[in-house]
């Protein structure tokens, strides 16, 4: 199945590895890039010397188009940059910020910009700038998120924008892929189910955690502060809870998430550190690699589309 999307980004399905701060590292990116998706390095706030070494491990192991993800809010974000350049990287994706300032010198080497958007508004806006395509991510996602759904903001995207759209935010099979391709979307980003690839290389313990979520099993934390969380609930969420009822401040919230993620990723305390995931951690079952994560997608898309047909045809 190829849309505007592969062929835009070179790839042989229209499906993005959402670029998953210390979960999107070389050895995922490269085996969903190798499998035929668009595997995104996630640079979260990592120096530019970590990009670097992890960008030339992905060369090793695949000579497909890759991507990396951008933390605009990041210190390290102008070397981050000057990396990107240096690797000739096909594509980057966005977000925290207007990647505006950066486009001139990306669109010289060829590099395709793609930011993420919860709004419609920051998609027209952006478009103007001389994005290639937006991630429309709704709120079901993990990690920082809007609070507009999937469901309800890609289409009105699709509608508003003449740049390909792709759909984040609850997608982790091929129904779900086939209703964002329903709503206009030229492709999907994926980024939970993918936590469960064999390649990412995140603690067994933040792995088994999502293996085993419900489907309200996740939460939103940090809406005070104007930069909501979702994570699986935990004894942090816990804390983040008893801190939005006794009305912290936001320095009080910051303190208490800062390296959070890491301790959860890397270190494996899914106890006190922040397990991100989305609502769709409750689908997942089980361990795959990233090829047979893609091809499953895919095939289940298949038969949705085929039984649409059919559904058209009777009522023809």
């Amino acid at each position: 199945m190829r849309t505007v999307l592969c062929d835009l980004l070179g790839i042989e399905y229209p499906i993005l590895q959402g670029g998953m701060a210390w979960v999107a590292t070389a050895e995922l990116a490269a085996s969903v890039s190798e499998a035929g998706g668009l595997g995104i390095l996630g640079a979260g706030q990592a120096p530019a010397e970590w990009i670097d070494t992890e960008i030339r491990k992905i060369k090793a192991k695949t000579n497909k188009p890759f991507g990396v993800n951008v933390m605009l809010m990041s210190p390290h974000v102008d070397d981050v940059m000057d990396v990107i350049i240096e690797h000739k990287v096909k594509v980057i994706t966005t977000g925290a910020g207007n990647p505006g300032k950066y486009i001139p010198r990306l669109k010289e080497i060829g590099t395709k910009v793609i930011p993420v958007v919860s709004a419609v508004a920051l998609a027209q806006r952006l478009e103007k700038s001389g994005v290639d395509a937006v991630i429309a991510e709704g709120m079901e996602s993990g990690g920082h998120v809007g609070e507009m759904t999937t469901m309800a903001l890609v289409p009105q995207v699709v509608d508003a924008v003449k740049i390909p759209v792709i759909a984040a935010g609850g997608i982790a099979d091929g129904r779900q892929f086939a209703a964002a391709i329903a709503l206009g979307a030229a492709g999907v980003q994926i980024g939970t189910r993918f936590m469960c690839a064999e390649e990412c290389i995140i603690h067994s313990k933040a792995k088994k955690m999502v293996l085993k979520a419900k489907d309200r099993d996740t939460v939103v934390t940090g809406r005070p502060t104007g930069h909501p969380v979702r994570v699986i609930k935990n004894k942090l969420t816990r804390q983040f809870e008893d801190m939005e009822r006794k009305a912290a401040s936001a320095e009080e919230f910051e303190k208490l998430g800062v390296g959070k993620l890491r301790m959860a990723m890397i270190e494996g305390d899914v106890d006190y550190g922040s397990v991100m995931a989305g609502q769709v951690a409750g689908m997942i079952c089980k361990e795959q690699k990233s090829s047979e994560i893609i091809q499953e997608i895919m095939e289940e898309a298949k038969v949705v589309f085929s039984n649409m047909s059919a559904i058209a045809e009777m009522k023809a």
